[in-house]
């Protein structure tokens, strides 16, 4: 089975539709599947559920999706470097399921490893709660939170065999393992593609079971977030 396609437009192709839950990996800026957001913006596709740990920034990233109004909502951890995130969400444009980041990364991870739900005590007694089932094991309390399994995920992974066995690289790496994992079809955006066997195995990060298509983009732009400071005087 040939997982290697030519464009990022390629590998979504046939895949993405109206409405879908996407999960897409990152953290900030950092491991974020550059071209194939790109793409996802230029198909088209509306009213989408989009999993992520934020929401990019404006104009780059998933911001890029929120600024064509493709994202109806949002599962995620962090919002606070995206305006027009926070003006859509104000003006009751668009759905947000806020979850606190530790509960969001093992959602996706239980997703992939087949596990429908889990008992965590992050959030008991506050709105994270709220219409969720509670528990009480050992005297405490604990809140049950479902698994996601999203229809589609977007990954992205410094290097890729052609039968999918990834490799990332440093902090990048964040939560794309449990997105890759959790999807129903995962597509991986990789830096480099090897010969199967070139990797060595203890090298391999997530085995290519999880992966379903892989895209070449050599030249991503990696860009990287700056602390931004008031001047003085101003």
């Amino acid at each position: 089975m040939n997982k290697i396609f030519p464009s990022a437009e390629a590998a979504l192709s046939g895949v993405i539709k109206d409405g879908q839950l996407l999960a897409v990996g990152g953290f900030g800026l950092c491991g974020i599947p550059e071209a194939l957001i790109d793409a996802l913006v230029a198909s088209g596709a509306q009213n989408l559920t989009a999993i992520s740990n934020n929401a990019g920034v404006d104009g780059f990233g998933l911001g890029k999706l929120l600024a064509t109004r493709q994202i109806k909502k949002m599962i995620a951890s962090y919002v606070g470097e995206n305006k027009e995130f926070e003006r859509q969400y104000l003006a009751g444009e668009l759905e947000l399921d806020f979850t606190p980041q530790g509960t969001l990364a093992e959602k996706l991870r239980a997703g992939g490893a087949g596990i429908p739900a889990f008992f965590t005590k992050t959030g008991v007694g506050t709105i994270v709660a709220d219409g969720k089932e509670i528990r009480e094991f050992d005297g405490v309390k604990y809140v049950m939170e479902r698994s996601l399994t999203p229809d589609v995920s977007l990954v992205k992974a410094y290097i890729a065999d052609k039968s999918g066995n990834l490799v990332f690289r440093k902090t990048a790496r964040n939560f794309n393992p449990n997105v890759a994992m959790a999807g129903k079809i995962t597509i991986v955006e990789v830096e480099k593609i090897v010969e199967i066997g070139e990797l060595d195995p203890d090298q391999v990060h997530l085995p290519g079971i999880y992966v379903h298509r892989i895209v070449l983009n050599a030249t991503p732009e990696k860009r990287i977030e700056q602390r931004t400071i008031t001047k003085a005087g101003a």
